[in-house]
């Protein structure tokens, strides 16, 4: 009689435990707790600009709690001037500044790598660098008119000098040993440039970038108020002309967000193009 094999029972393997609740919560609080510490400045500024004129500390009339100016804030976005002149601001700022990267990045890559270009060109930049772009800002109106052409002109003026001055000093800073070793290797100047000096020069070609980004608001803002009949540096003047000072105030603070929000997407947009720093963030 032909014995009978039992087939094995199969059993399932051990499953993957689930993610502890704890490390959830861990996490939770962690960003709970940084998001905490970078707000809390922000917090006691405001909390100072409620407290201090209803206490009498400065005049309300020149100086209103954050909590009158809100109001104000909410009623110009809601009657749309707030988004048309926003809008009008940025077209301007993004104009300038995009045409300052196009101009100072290659012309500081020029000066920076080649001698004779820096030979020719040093003398004009030290001429240029040391006048203030708003002193020259009745120059661009009187050459090119009080229409949209000035404006984005002193922007750009403006934005090209930390973008030009921190691209050169990025190149000729390049570690010396690194460009040692690329030549010890054969590769012509060309290939030095793409593969060594071009990948760290970066962070602070950024660095120039990040600083003409604030300085792009600033000087619209600027020229916005000598000569416009839209934008925000037009909303705040008009307002201060006016003594709407609320509506002043939430210019100002638009031009804040603004600013900040132009910051951090720039802080993104850098990390994208040096994920290969060991001590990015």
């Amino acid at each position: 009689m032909a014995s009978t094999v039992e087939a094995p029972v199969l059993t399932a393997g051990p499953e993957a435990p689930a993610p502890p609740p704890r490390r959830t919560g861990r996490r939770a609080t962690a960003l709970a707790g940084t998001a905490l510490r970078r707000s809390v400045a922000v917090i006691a500024f405001f909390a100072v600009w409620e407290l201090a004129p209803r206490a009498q500390l400065v005049d309300p009339v020149f100086l209103p709690p954050v909590s009158d100016v809100l109001p104000a804030l909410w009623d110009l976005a809601r009657s749309g001037q707030l988004w048309s002149n926003t809008e009008a601001s940025l077209v301007r700022a993004l104009a300038g500044f995009g045409l300052s990267i196009a101009v100072g990045v290659p012309l500081g890559l020029l000066i920076g790598w080649y001698r004779p270009v820096a030979e020719l060109l040093n003398p004009l930049l030290e001429l240029f660098r040391n006048t203030a772009a708003i002193a020259l800002l009745p120059v661009f109106i009187l050459v090119l008119g009080i229409g949209e052409t000035s404006k984005i002109a002193i922007v750009l003026y403006a934005c090209t000098w930390p973008i030009l001055l921190n691209t050169i000093s990025a190149v000729r800073t390049v570690d010396a040993t690194l460009v040692k070793s690329a030549r010890s290797l054969g590769l012509p100047a060309a290939r030095i440039f793409q593969k060594v000096v071009l990948p760290a020069a970066v962070p602070s070609v950024f660095t120039g970038i990040r600083l003409a980004g604030g300085i792009s608001v600033l000087v619209m803002i600027v020229a916005e108020m000598v000569g416009a009949k839209e934008g925000l540096g037009f909303l705040i003047g008009s307002a201060q002309q006016n003594f709407a000072i609320p509506d002043m105030y939430a210019g100002i603070l638009t031009i804040s967000a603004l600013g900040l929000v132009f910051n951090y997407l720039l802080v993104l947009i850098e990390r994208r193009f040096t994920r290969w720093r060991t001590d990015a963030r």
